[in-house]
């Protein structure tokens, strides 16, 4: 069955374009003007991924709160931001929210697509057994791959698809730094640096809201990231 991909987008001409390619790729689209016909459809059927805007009509920040409330409803609904904002501000606002990507306008369709792809290739990767154990124990950490799900002190850790990665890349061998590169194979998608630190930041925060104590992740600068068992 073909993914279905919703596009939040207020510019008509914009919308149409992005929705021909996907079409074009074989993904079945729904397309929306605004953040409220959106949130209603979304009330009834999930997507298996969303497109958002930032600015949505009179609506300036509406990118903002619907991605708030989509990751409300679901965890690992995979988000991207493609907006023609394009000030660091924005893009970290945005990944902190949850969103799995902040793209700008100016990306080219085929980078598009292939930022798209990823995202679903992750997504597949949860109905699939993996070969290896199906759990990774560290300490007060457990991750099981299977469920892609993360407990921390026997609390479930509600982590996005990106940031699931992203954790199990460095929680796999403690100790080992793992580079940009690294984790970006492991997050199977094109992060830059500032991204990659967005997101690792916001991992920090969803363990240290269950665990005030919590200082797993090292930041090994200019290299990358490690976990530290404990």
């Amino acid at each position: 069955m073909a993914k279905r991909i919703a596009i939040v987008e207020d510019e008509a001409a914009i919308r149409d374009n992005y929705a021909a390619a996907f079409r074009r790729e074989g993904y079945t689209v729904d397309a929306y003007d605004s953040r409220a016909p959106a949130m209603e459809a979304f009330a009834s059927r999930l997507p298996d991924l969303v497109v958002i805007d930032i600015n949505l009509k009179d609506d300036v920040e509406g990118g903002f709160e619907l991605c708030r409330e989509l990751r409300a409803q679901s965890a690992d609904l995979p988000i991207i931001f493609l907006t023609a904002r394009d000030s660091e501000f924005d893009a970290v606002s945005g990944l902190r929210l949850g969103a799995d990507d902040y793209l700008t306008k100016d990306i080219s369709l085929p980078h598009l697509m292939a930022r798209v792809a990823a995202l679903f290739r992750r997504l597949d990767a949860m109905q699939k057994p993996h070969a290896e154990g199906g759990r990774i124990t560290r300490g007060s950490l457990e991750i099981d791959t299977d469920r892609m799900t993360v407990q921390w002190q026997g609390i479930p850790v509600g982590l996005t698809l990106t940031e699931f990665w992203l954790v199990h890349a460095m929680a796999r061998y403690p100790g080992h730094v793992k580079n940009r590169q690294q984790l970006m194979d492991a997050a199977q998608a094109v992060l830059d640096d500032n991204t990659i630190t967005s997101h690792v930041k916001r991992i920090r925060r969803k363990f240290l809201a269950i665990d005030a104590d919590f200082r797993n992740i090292e930041t090994v600068y200019g290299m990358g990231y490690r976990w530290i068992a404990d």
